[in-house]
C-alpha cells in the first residue's frame, strides 16, 4: 500500500515544471553546444513576455530582451561557449509589450571528462517585487537621513528583543558612536533629565503603555535643542505584541504622524476612552456597534478591555467615532484625551 501510494506522487519531470511554473514567476534554459540546441520551458518564455514555443529559443534573443544597462552582467556568446558563466546575475528586461520585470537568472555550465564545455543550463525567478521593496527601502533611508540632518525629526523602532532601528544620522548630528546611541538612545538627554527620562520610559516600556515626554539633548555643534518624544506599543491583529515606535521631534515643529505610530495610537484608546466619546455624542453602545459595523458584544468587550489591544474591532470602534467628530489626542503629560471637533 506505502508503494503504491508512493507511485502515485511521483512526478514526471515535466509534470514537475508545469507545477513549479505555474505561479508565473520562474523557467528554465538549456542550451547543448554540440548540436545547438537551446531550450527554454513554457514558464522562461512567460518571464520575457513571449508566446511559448512561438519563438525559436536562443541566447541572442535573451539578450536582446535584457535592459540594454545591463546586458553587461551576462557574459558574451563566446564567453557562454568556454563554460565563464556566473553563478546568478539579477537583470533587468524589457518585454515586447514594454513593461518591465527584475529577474534572477543562475547559470551553470558542465563539462566533459576532459575538461571541454559541453552545455549550460539555468533558470530564472522573477524578483521584481522584491527589487522594488529593497529600492522602496533604500529611498526611506535616505529621506529618514535627510529629515534627521536637517530637521532633527525621527521616526524609530523598537524590537520585542529590545534592539532599537535608529536613523544612522543621529550619531553625526549628536557626535556620539553610534553603536552607544543604539544600545542606550538615553545618552543624547543632557545629564540633568537623563536619568528621570530614563526611568520613565523604561517602566513605560515594561508596561507596554504609550508615553509622551519631553528632553533637551545637546547637539555635536553645541546647540540645546528641546525634543519631543512618544513611543507606542505595536500590536498585530491577534493581539501578539511587536516592539514599539516611536516619533522625535524638535518642539514646534510640523510632523505628520507615521502609519505603524498611528495603528499603536489606536491600539492605545482604551475602554474608558470609547466611553467618554460616546458620552460626547449621546450614543449607546448600540448606536457604537451600528456606525462600526460591530455587534453589541464586541462593543461591550472592548470597553470592558476585555478585547486584546490588536484587535481590528478597536480600530473599527475609533475610525466611527471619528468619523462622527470625536478626536483623541494625546496631551503634554502624556495623557491620551477625548475632545469633540
Amino acid at each position: 500500500m506505502f508503494h503504491s501510494a508512493l507511485s502515485a506522487l511521483t512526478f514526471s519531470a515535466g509534470e514537475f515544471l508545469t507545477i513549479t511554473e505555474s505561479r508565473g514567476v520562474s523557467g528554465a534554459w538549456s542550451w547543448v553546444f554540440a548540436g545547438g540546441q537551446q531550450v527554454w520551458s513554457p514558464g522562461f518564455y512567460r518571464l520575457f513576455g513571449l508566446v511559448p514555443n512561438a519563438t525559436k529559443a536562443s541566447y541572442e534573443l535573451l539578450l536582446s530582451l535584457v535592459h540594454p544597462d545591463d546586458r553587461l552582467r551576462l557574459p558574451s556568446l563566446a564567453d557562454v561557449r568556454q563554460g565563464h558563466v556566473p553563478r546568478e546575475t539579477i537583470v533587468r528586461v524589457i518585454r515586447p509589450n514594454g513593461t518591465q520585470r527584475t529577474l534572477s537568472l543562475t547559470m551553470e555550465a558542465r563539462f566533459s571528462a576532459e575538461g571541454r564545455p559541453v552545455a549550460v543550463s539555468g533558470t530564472a525567478l522573477d524578483v521584481s517585487e522584491r527589487e522594488q521593496l529593497a529600492h522602496a527601502r533604500h529611498d526611506e533611508r535616505r529621506r529618514r537621513a535627510a529629515l534627521y540632518l536637517t530637521e532633527h525629526i525621527a521616526s524609530f523602532w523598537v524590537g520585542v528583543d529590545g534592539v532599537r532601528e535608529l536613523p544612522f544620522e543621529m550619531a553625526q548630528v549628536h557626535g556620539l558612536p553610534f553603536e552607544e546611541i543604539c544600545l542606550d538612545p538615553f545618552l543624547m538627554i543632557v545629564p540633568e533629565e537623563r536619568a528621570a527620562f530614563r526611568a520613565m520610559a523604561e517602566e513605560h516600556i515594561e508596561q507596554r503603555t504609550f508615553y509622551q515626554a519631553a528632553a533637551h539633548e545637546r547637539l555635536a555643534n553645541g546647540d540645546l535643542v528641546h525634543f519631543r518624544i512618544f513611543t507606542m506599543p505595536i500590536w498585530d491583529p491577534d493581539g501578539t505584541y511587536l516592539g514599539r515606535c516611536g516619533l522625535k521631534y524638535p518642539f514646534g515643529a510640523g510632523v505628520l504622524m507615521p502609519a505603524p505610530l498611528r495603528a499603536g495610537f489606536e491600539q492605545s484608546v482604551a475602554g474608558h476612552h470609547l466611553r467618554a466619546a460616546r458620552a460626547m455624542l449621546d450614543w449607546s453602545m448600540m448606536d457604537l456597534a451600528q456606525a462600526s459595523g460591530l455587534s453589541h458584544s464586541t462593543v461591550r468587550r472592548l470597553e470592558d478591555d476585555s478585547e486584546h489591544r490588536g484587535s481590528r474591532s478597536r480600530l473599527h470602534a475609533v475610525e466611527a467615532l471619528r468619523r462622527a467628530g470625536v478626536r483623541f489626542v494625546i496631551m503634554d503629560d502624556g495623557t491620551l484625551a477625548v475632545a469633540k471637533a
